[in-house]
């Protein structure tokens, strides 16, 4: 995938699809060129064949593309994103329906015609008693075709690097397979290997041998192809690596009904969309792009963006996100915003960036592939000129050399880090995680100390009628809510709101109201069904006459006690209730501080309000420390404040006012139900707004950062094994392309385990705690 360049503080930032990388030393390469450019800071990626540039104004993309193609490759410019051209493949060509491109076809294509070519050779090799008169050169018939042809990407990636003097992992494969045949031509013809009763044992260790000299056709011919097969599932499995990042950009609508101001609708494709225009989503159908309803009910269907399931009712003025699903009836939208500014396309860049980061670990790999390629060529000669030093013949020597060259190629080293990262970050987004990059997932293994901003992340951030506490003789509450909520919907006090919602939901519409009063500060007054209602603190039902009776007095000193609002509701002279009003405690948020503290996580809560609101929050969810009082700006003080005290501090907000802690802090996590600026400062985004998702985003994060280094030890320990037991003779030169392939592909199999991340939400872990929103009767 491309993108259309971007402005940032110090320049634009690109994307290039680079084409002809074949290992990670050419994506090192040219990432080493473009770095040498003056104002350009570049990191190319192998597996995803992406080059995500900053550059300065003064350079153009025109001189990055130059740059690339002068290196031996070709770079794309940037065009406008295409799902349909968003295949990973790098300049491959689009993918068919059945998931192939063009050059995972022709790398097909290949491998099926070496490896009928190639069986038949490496048969004969390995069962003696096959080897009829003139075997040797039925072989030579079968395997030149093979090798030449079949392995024809390893010799022109090889050349065009010489014709630029550099060397690649190509450099390494076509060196050793032409090396091999043209010792097999040479014995055949000159060295007396294609006698007709030469027969020679299959042996996978080196050995001196007496009379004519061995043929390595079989090497050749079953290096090429196991390469070819190493290759292709490395397309294949890049593919499958990137598939949540297609899924994603596939979430968008192709199509729209636009309501034009006449009442006409009017079918067009979603790309013409303009702020401002209404366009109308019927049940079963994609909302087209982030707006607001402007007529109907319905419940929208999130979980494809947000990883949750329950559909979400929205009505007039609740905001809609583009690529969600219609489930219920039909809704008028107003686009809000289009194009790369919605949330899914937002959502796409933040994975895509985070798919071309690299991990410090995989920095130090590419560095080592940068200088690796010339010191194996050194060491197969040095091997070769050992060998034949020691007396062993050059039968020996040679069979040492060409295993070294074979058995080094360190392709796994280029794919350890980015396939997890496209596995990872790609599971994130399919469960509503959003990983920024690699240096993201290494914060989360040192992190002890999480920071959560009450308002928003840990409480749902609106006022919400908890409980109602009514005389002991008992008033139905029915009758309290219904009163008291006709009066508070004249109101537009969020804590009026509260009382009138709720009212609403439990009751149903609200009776007519005369004569209402709003006395500022204190509450509101109202006739309802013929009673003179009164709402709000104990001043406004003392200047009414009203006395408070103990059992109410003592209701209101027990809310307030626990960091609730006590409203008072009186009627005909008489107190009836209390209704305790507060930020209500998220359903999940108790879960979600257990699952981080069994993380290794301390958790503390940090908030504006006063001690004891903060410690009735603290207390509901779980949470030992506290810090509160805390004005908006002081924010970040407390979170360098924790960190001067040696902590790695993770933090998670919602809000602007969070924006500038979320940088400060080591690890930034933004509730995705929050402000542009939490988002774009965090490192982690947690779109459904679920704080225990936060929890399993750090469990995500920190097992795409453990896979990666085993991925890197792995790929490290294999080559650092291997080249000592080929420079030794050990080492057949076939088995040391078996195992090179089998190499990279185990270290892309190892990272699609992280396909298999299961949230805690969906193991059923633990009990989570009911909603302390009103749910019912809650009477003294």
């Amino acid at each position: 995938m491309t993108a259309t360049p971007r402005e940032t503080a110090d320049g634009t930032e690109v994307v290039l699809a680079i084409g002809g990388m074949t290992c990670a030393a050419c994506a090192a390469r040219i990432e080493k060129k473009l770095n040498r450019m003056d104002g350009v800071t570049a990191t190319v990626n192998y597996a995803t064949e992406q080059a995500r540039v900053a550059h300065a104004p003064d350079v153009t993309v025109a001189d990055l593309v130059a740059t690339v193609e002068a290196t031996g490759y070709t770079a794309t410019p940037p065009r406008p994103p295409a799902p349909e051209a968003a295949d990973g493949d790098g300049g491959g060509g689009r993918a068919d329906d059945t998931g192939e491109t063009a050059h995972s076809r022709d790398l097909a294509h290949r491998l099926t015609v070496t490896a009928l070519l190639a069986a038949p050779v490496v048969v004969l090799a390995m069962v003696p008693a096959w080897q009829f008169t003139y075997w040797q050169w039925l072989s030579l018939t079968l395997a030149a075709p093979a090798v030449v042809w079949g392995g024809r990407p390893f010799h022109r990636a090889a050349l065009k690097n010489a014709r630029h003097g550099a060397a690649t992992m190509d450099t390494l494969v076509s060196l050793g397979t032409l090396a091999a045949l043209l010792w097999s031509v040479w014995a055949l013809f000159i060295g007396g290997a294609g006698e007709p009763a030469m027969h020679h044992a299959f042996d996978l260790s080196v050995r001196r041998q007496d009379g004519p000299p061995d043929i390595y056709l079989e090497a050749a011919a079953g290096v090429t192809a196991f390469l070819l097969a190493g290759r292709y599932l490395e397309a294949r499995t890049k593919r499958r690596a990137g598939a949540a990042l297609r899924a994603l950009l596939d979430l968008g609508a192709k199509d729209v009904t636009v309501l034009h101001d006449d009442g006409r609708e009017e079918r067009l494709p979603a790309g013409r969309l303009a702020v401002g225009t209404r366009f109308v989503v019927r049940p079963g159908e994609k909302i087209a792009t982030d707006g607001t309803v402007a007529e109907g009910t319905s419940a929208v269907d999130a979980s494809l963006l947000t990883g949750e399931s329950v559909p979400v009712e929205v009505g007039p003025g609740a905001a809609v996100t583009g690529g969600t699903l219609n489930a219920g009836g039909r809704l008028v939208v107003t686009a809000t915003r289009v194009g790369e500014e919605t949330r899914l396309a937002r959502m796409a860049r933040l994975v895509a960036e985070a798919q071309s980061g690299k991990a410090a670990a995989q920095r130090l790999a590419d560095r080592v592939s940068a200088v690796f390629v010339p010191a194996v060529l050194l060491l197969s000669l040095g091997t070769l000129a050992f060998w034949l030093w020691r007396g062993a013949g050059a039968d020996t020597a040679f069979t040492a050399a060409v295993a070294v060259l074979i058995i080094a190629c360190p392709c796994a080293l280029g794919l350890a880090t980015p396939t997890a990262l496209l596995v990872g970050t790609g599971r994130g987004a399919q469960l509503g995680i959003l990983i920024k990059g690699p240096e993201a997932l290494e914060t989360t293994r040192r992190a002890d100390t999480i920071v959560l901003d009450k308002t928003g992340t840990v409480t749902t951030g609106r006022m919400t009628l908890l409980a109602v506490r009514t005389a002991p003789e008992g008033t139905p509450e029915e009758t309290v809510l219904r009163l008291a909520g006709a009066v508070e919907h004249a109101s537009e006090h969020p804590v009026a709101r509260a009382v009138a919602d709720a009212a609403r939901e439990r009751t149903g519409p609200l009776p007519a109201l005369a004569g209402f009063t709003a006395v500022p500060g204190l509450g509101v007054r109202g006739t309802v069904a013929g009673h003179t209602v009164l709402v709000g603190r104990e001043p406004l039902l003392a200047g009414a006459s009203v006395p408070l009776p103990e059992w109410l007095r003592t209701a209101r000193d027990d809310a307030e006690e626990r960091g609730r609002t006590a409203v008072l509701v009186a009627w005909d002279g008489a107190a009836r209730a209390v209704l305790e009003i507060a930020d209500a405690v998220k359903p999940t948020s108790a879960e979600a501080v257990r699952r981080l503290t069994s993380l290794g996580l301390t958790p503390v809560l940090l908030t504006g309000d006063n001690e004891r609101v903060a410690r009735a929050v603290a207390d509901e969810v779980g949470i030992r420390e506290v810090i509160a009082g805390v004005l908006p700006e002081d924010k970040v003080a407390v979170v360098r404040r924790l960190r001067e005290e040696g902590r790695t501090v993770a933090m998670a907000g919602d809000g602007v006012n969070d924006a500038a802690a979320l940088a400060t802090a080591d690890l930034g996590i933004a509730m995705g139900t929050g402000t542009d600026a939490a988002i774009e400062a965090s490192d982690l985004t947690l779109v459904g707004g679920d704080l225990l998702a936060a929890a399993d985003a750090i469990r995500l994060s920190r097992r795409t950062l453990r896979t990666i280094l085993g991925n890197l030890g792995w790929a490290f320990g294999y080559n650092t094994a291997a080249l000592p037991l080929a420079a030794a003779g050990l080492l057949n030169p076939m088995l040391a392309g078996a195992a090179m392939a089998f190499s990279s592909v185990s270290v892309v199999a190892n990272s699609l385990r992280l396909k298999t991340f299961t949230p805690w939400r969906d193991k059923g872990a633990g009990t989570r705690r009911p909603s302390r929103a009103f749910t019912g009767r809650d009477s003294l």
